[in-house]
């Protein structure tokens, strides 16, 4: 990230920012999916550095001038911080923006527009908190917005891995597309020990084809998959991709043929943005 090393030679000696990596464009953040395409890459093309430009967000100052300022209440730290960019403008590196509310009214309205910034929610800070290290709870609380939910069929299954080696916990979810279902998701994680056994019991009864060491499943199970963030892709065969997919509950409740369908994850999908 070049953008954040020369962004961070402009700050003096002895500073040390909290903050987070964005992908970010006219005034937004790009979907995580954005970011990505810069992970890992050994080499960066002026194409990619154009099409997918990177910020430091930054939300909190830890050490300034060589001292620790931790200590200090957040309204110090927050001042300081803002005080300190001020005289360092660099468009790669950026405080986060306060969000003013009179009432917790106007906080879930806040929150309600988180999704249309593509962020995950609003944190709420007590001014006077210090930066507290590890998972402290009480004067600071993040208000994520609801995730996305859609029923879905199990209809691929793989082994696990560690001590789930020996059980099918890896599973592929597919959604109708007219009479036809469509895998959009995997997801691993959500199901209690007792609910694991007998999904793995269901996929050992009811396997129709292997390919490798995945196996198809009978289209029976119904589950409800709970994910962030959705965005088209051209590589997924739903032209969908959603991000950090997970079970939320088995829906016993539900035939196969009630699950939801692919227009109805079409329809969660942002607007287009618009060119000028």
């Amino acid at each position: 990230f070049p953008e954040i090393a020369g962004a961070a030679r402009s700050l003096p000696e002895g500073c040390v920012l909290d903050g987070e990596i964005l992908a970010w464009q006219d005034r937004h953040a790009l979907p995580f999916a954005a970011l990505q395409q810069r992970i890992g890459r050994k080499r960066l093309t002026l194409a990619i550095l154009r099409a997918v430009p990177v910020i430091l967000m930054a939300y909190d100052l830890l050490e300034l001038e060589g001292a620790d300022v931790r200590g200090h209440d957040l309204t110090w730290r927050r001042a300081a911080l803002e005080e300190l960019l001020g005289r360092l403008p660099h468009p790669a590196l950026r405080p986060s923006p306060r969000l003013p509310a009179a009432a917790w009214t106007e906080v879930a309205a806040l929150r309600e527009e988180a999704r249309r910034h593509r962020v995950e929610g609003v944190m709420l800070k007590r001014r006077s908190s210090a930066y507290g290290v590890g998972r402290r709870r009480g004067e600071w609380w993040k208000w994520k917005v609801d995730p996305f939910r859609v029923d879905a069929v199990l209809t691929y299954a793989q082994r696990g891995h560690g001590k789930r080696a020996g059980l099918y916990t890896d599973f592929t979810f597919s959604v109708w597309d007219g009479e036809r279902l469509v895998p959009f998701a995997k997801a691993t994680s959500g199901l209690t020990d007792a609910e694991i056994r007998a999904v793995d019991h269901f996929i050992r009864r009811n396997s129709r084809e292997r390919f490798g060491p995945v196996r198809a499943v009978a289209p029976e199970l119904v589950f409800e998959i709970a994910f962030e963030e959705i965005r088209r892709s051209p590589r997924h065969r739903s032209g969908v991709a959603v991000r950090f997919p997970r079970i939320a509950r088995r829906r016993m409740d539900k035939h196969a043929a009630e699950a939801d369908t692919l227009a109805t994850l079409q329809a969660l999908l942002p607007p287009e943005p618009t060119t000028r």
